[in-house]
């Protein structure tokens, strides 16, 4: 390295009165630049004056990776898969010894800001443990289109935060290296909607926030190529589908179809590939199946 010193940068806004602590951080993976501008988005509208309680904001997490557009650490490895860390552990498991240390043990609440990986897409989705009635308060009042009932990742900031009391919210959006509008108006609103219920903020609904239909799934799963070929898909992110229908096909490079792909599973499509070309195995539309009480 260059010998200069790496910061991870945080902004705390304190309001004059006492409130809740919450935190809410994006880029722990260093391509995921979507969760950087809701936070901006979000502090701009903000004023201390009025605030109550505290609000931590770590826009880039994983500060290293940000700065070359990778996902991962220079060591390779996952700051989400490194939580709670240690002092004296490997390069991501001192990042993230120092976000538990500095930011997550000070909070009450935290939103984990994500995107999709390389090459995927998202519709904007809650994760989170929808079992604990916290949680799921706050899940259903982000308001994302999807809330959907994610087991804790050994590692993950998500576990760690859960262990350490805080009720953590993982919003998923967009792509990686990519602005979505749309995906960054929901993540703003859903933040400000979560500060708003905890007394924080006095939230105006904006003239065209209507009501919010959330659907609710305890089971997704990805549907995957059964060969290779370049991928025409025929459905898009939030679009309905019913088991067997046919969503897109393989076809060779001049343009012969090999091979048809359909749902495994009624739902709705929440995650999408974004890579022409897939080899069997690759996953290609991640569907949620809404859950029935």
């Amino acid at each position: 390295m260059t010998g200069g010193d790496v910061s991870l940068p945080v902004r705390v806004l304190h309001g004059r009165e006492d409130g809740p602590t919450v935190w809410v951080n994006a880029a722990i993976h260093g391509d995921e630049v979507l969760g950087v501008e809701v936070i901006r988005q979000v502090m701009a509208t903000l004023s201390a004056r009025t605030f109550r309680g505290t609000l931590v904001a770590v826009p880039v997490v994983n500060v290293l990776g940000f700065m070359t557009g990778d996902r991962y650490l220079p060591d390779r490895r996952d700051l989400n898969r490194s939580f709670p860390g240690s002092a004296r552990g490997s390069l991501a498991s001192r990042i993230a010894h120092l976000f538990m240390t500095e930011v997550v043990s000070k909070c009450d609440v935290g939103i984990d800001l994500h995107t999709a990986a390389d090459r995927r897409a998202n519709l904007p989705q809650i994760r989170a443990d929808l079992d604990d009635p916290r949680t799921r308060e706050s899940a259903e009042v982000f308001g994302a289109p999807v809330m959907l009932h994610a087991r804790l990742r050994d590692g993950s900031l998500r576990q760690a935060g859960r262990d350490r009391g805080a009720t953590v919210l993982l919003y998923e959006a967009g792509e990686a290296l990519r602005f979505d509008e749309d995906a960054i108006a929901v993540g703003v609103r859903g933040v400000r909607r979560v500060l708003g219920s905890l007394g924080m903020i006095d939230d105006e609904p904006a003239p065209d926030d209507g009501p919010v239909e959330v659907v609710e799934s305890r089971a997704s799963g990805w549907v995957r190529a059964r060969g290779t070929g370049i991928l025409h898909l025929d459905v898009h992110l939030g679009e309905w589908v019913e088991a067997g229908q046919r969503l897109g096909g393989l076809s060779d490079t001049f343009g012969r179809r090999v091979r048809l792909v359909h749902a495994d599973r009624p739902g709705i499509v929440i995650g999408l590939t974004r890579a022409p070309i897939v080899n069997a195995g690759d996953a290609l539309v991640h569907v949620a199946t809404p859950h029935t009480p």
